[in-house]
């Protein structure tokens, strides 16, 4: 069984950053492809970053060059730097192993 931890979530005002853990149980972790999801009141969750167990990285069209995602697989821990926050930006984001494992979600605001 794999449980997933998000932390890091918070209030923060339009142009700031947020740093967003995601800490894994199990010994799986560093064999899949993590990822990092939100969902905004309304809205369908969507998916905003993705890291294979290689390092390999991809991201939405709304976040590039703006997040960062990481891992650091002797820690089972997989991270998302969020800089230049919009309000936009407002969900609660998840964590998602091999899209099979989703965390509890942690919530992000983005306003002034």
């Amino acid at each position: 069984q794999v449980q997933l931890v998000e932390s890091g979530g918070g209030l923060v005002q339009p142009g700031g950053s947020l740093r967003l853990s995601c800490a894994a149980s199990g010994s799986i972790f560093g064999i899949y492809a993590m990822h990092w999801y939100r969902q905004a009141p309304g809205k369908q969750r969507e998916l905003v970053a993705s890291i294979t167990s290689g390092g390999d990285t991809m991201y939405g069209d709304s976040v590039k060059g703006r997040f960062t995602i990481s891992r650091e697989n002797a820690k089972n821990t997989a991270y998302l730097e969020m800089n230049s926050l919009k309000p936009e930006d407002t969900a609660v984001y998840y964590c998602n192993l091999r899209g099979r494992w989703w965390g509890q979600g942690t919530q992000v605001t983005v306003s002034s």
